[in-house]
């Protein structure tokens, strides 16, 4: 029994160590766009009058931001945006 729960313990513990090495690699290829996410979809902290994901108000909300492939962004439409594509900072 002691020998299980020693296993068990060590591959709970090797698969946390693995999550936390690959969530930074994965966030490292992403960045925030800003005026891209539809009304409810963006991701977390979308400005004044927003508290985390999905809370943006409109479509193409300037101060919401969805996380996508990094070198995207401003090829991504954008109707609110004056250049008509996502930005990397709020607008």
């Amino acid at each position: 029994m002691k020998n299980t729960k020693t296993s068990l313990s060590l591959a709970l513990g090797t698969a946390i160590a693995l999550t936390a090495v690959a969530a930074p690699a994965e966030a490292a290829s992403k960045e925030k766009c800003y005026g891209v996410a539809l009304a409810g979809q963006n991701d977390c902290a979308a400005g004044p009058g927003t508290s985390c994901a999905g809370t943006s108000k409109t479509d193409y909300q300037s101060n919401a931001w969805k996380l996508v492939p990094a070198g995207t962004c401003t090829d991504l439409e954008s109707k609110t945006s004056s250049t008509g594509h996502g930005q990397l900072k709020a607008f």
